[in-house]
């Protein structure tokens, strides 16, 4: 289906074309138009075949279970965060984090769409915002190692583990 998608998208694309520049003073409204039907009618068709991908359900199933797997991760690694913290150095956080955090996040948020499929939009709200709020102050730990703010890198070192467990905690909930 997808190829058919492509086909028609770039035959509604080369039709549109070949209308506009028949004639060099007037388009030809009507075969301009139909381009545009077959173009837009292929893009539909794209769109419809990657809605079908994402909300398959062993697609689903298999992303719930990349969701659970990476903020089980997450949080481990910020509970280790937040257990060493006092015998690191402050410029050593940011090091620490780029190791342990960014797969696992970039594994989340590429199958976080799955919770809206599998359960609602307010379900997806809920996990996502401590997860973003979560992933902020990772970011603000990181920032702060930089600048060598240690009393704002640990505080927010708890702020984040806080939110991850959150969140973690909300996607659990919509399993039972």
């Amino acid at each position: 289906m997808g190829t058919a998608g492509f086909f028609l998208t770039g035959a509604g694309f080369i039709v549109g074309a070949y209308f506009l520049v028949l004639d060099k003073v007037e388009v030809h409204w009507p075969g301009f138009l139909l381009g545009m039907a077959i173009g837009i009618s292929g893009v539909a068709v794209l769109r419809l075949n990657a809605h079908k991908r994402k909300t398959h359900s062993g697609r689903l199933l298999e992303n719930v279970a990349v969701l659970e797997e990476s903020l089980k991760r997450i949080v481990e690694n910020i509970n280790e965060l937040e257990s060493r913290k006092g015998g690191m150095n402050v410029y050593d956080l940011g090091a620490w984090i780029d190791e342990k955090f960014p797969d696992e996040i970039e594994r989340f948020v590429n199958a976080r769409e799955s919770i809206a499929y599998a359960y609602s939009l307010t379900d997806y709200a809920a996990v996502m915002n401590p997860f973003a709020a979560g992933e902020r102050h990772l970011n603000r730990v990181w920032s702060c190692s930089v600048d060598g703010y240690v009393d704002e890198a640990h505080a927010s070192i708890a702020r984040s583990r806080e939110r991850f467990l959150a969140a973690r905690e909300k996607l659990a909930s919509l399993r039972r």
